[in-house]
């Protein structure tokens, strides 16, 4: 009972305070909001990265805590302060050099470890940073607060009724995925119908918004729900199979009712790319 008080908790503070970022603070493409894109991606590397040590691998905690903000921070310059696009191509040239060129002198005669530590190192530049470096990708569009919003409201309604229907309806079709067997039938059929819905209300709502190029506007917002949903489903899951292979609830505990930052944003990483690329073929 006190885990669900917490994350209702978590759910009515902190879904309205993203919001308001995204609607009311809009300044330099969504400022606020990669930063704080920036920031969870560096503590999601941590996550992960601590996740790694326990399998053997040999990380270091401060190094990865910048590998992993890398590519959303140079998103944000490009994005916000309209810097050159090389930017990208040089943090991460830089990052990636770094992790090969240090291991000349971390290690004075075993040299056993390199290749799990270089493997290790350049996850964590992957994972979640560059996956939720299209969010702020996002800020590039011409309706960018509606394109973010819409993209936040359909993945937080897919993954909030999808526990809910799973609570609800759930009891004898759950299952349904070995890797997260309380994952349920209901769920996921509730967390779909969420993402299509909003996305539609959204379209319907704000038609200035969703102009389409080739399939007419509302049938494009429900196919555009429909495979974003998949992918915060799938990024759920796969999630779940890092979790599963360390032995571990959560990623951290720094969310109360939640977890740690990927289990918030595991979703979130999968389904931006997916969401982004879908709203540009469409509208």
């Amino acid at each position: 009972m006190k885990k669900l008080i917490q994350r209702l908790l978590v759910f009515f503070i902190g879904l309205p305070a993203i919001v308001v970022l995204i609607v009311f603070l809009p300044s330099y493409n969504h400022l606020a909001l990669n930063i704080l894109i920036t920031l969870a991606s560096s503590l999601g590397a941590v996550e992960f990265a601590r996740m790694l040590k326990a399998k053997g691998f040999p990380v270091y905690i401060p190094e990865t805590a910048i590998l992993g903000s890398l590519s959303p921070l140079a998103m944000t310059f490009i994005v916000s302060f309209d810097t050159n696009s090389q930017i990208t191509q040089s943090l991460f040239i830089i990052g990636a050099s770094w992790l090969l060129v240090s291991e000349i002198f971390y290690h004075k005669a075993d040299f056993s470890r390199v290749v799990s530590r270089l493997a290790a190192g350049f996850s964590v530049m992957i994972y979640p940073g560059l996956l939720l470096g299209w969010i702020i990708t996002m800020s590039t569009l011409e309706h960018s607060t509606v394109v973010i919003l819409t993209f936040v409201l359909a993945t937080v309604a897919n993954d909030s009724l999808a526990w809910v229907m799973g609570l609800l309806f759930g009891k004898n079709n759950r299952k349904l995925f070995v890797v997260s067997p309380n994952k349920s039938l209901a769920g996921f059929i509730g967390g779909q119908a969420a993402s299509m819905g909003i996305c539609v209300l959204l379209a319907y709502l704000l038609p200035g918004s969703f102009v389409a190029d080739q399939i007419p506007a509302l049938p494009s917002a429900m196919l555009l729900g429909f495979c974003s949903g998949i992918a915060v489903i799938l990024g759920d899951l796969a999630e779940s199979a890092i979790k599963r292979s360390c032995r571990l609830k959560d990623s951290g505990a720094i969310i109360p009712g939640r977890g740690g930052i990927l289990d918030c944003t595991d979703s979130v990483a999968l389904s931006a790319p997916v969401f982004y690329v879908l709203y540009r073929f469409f509208f």
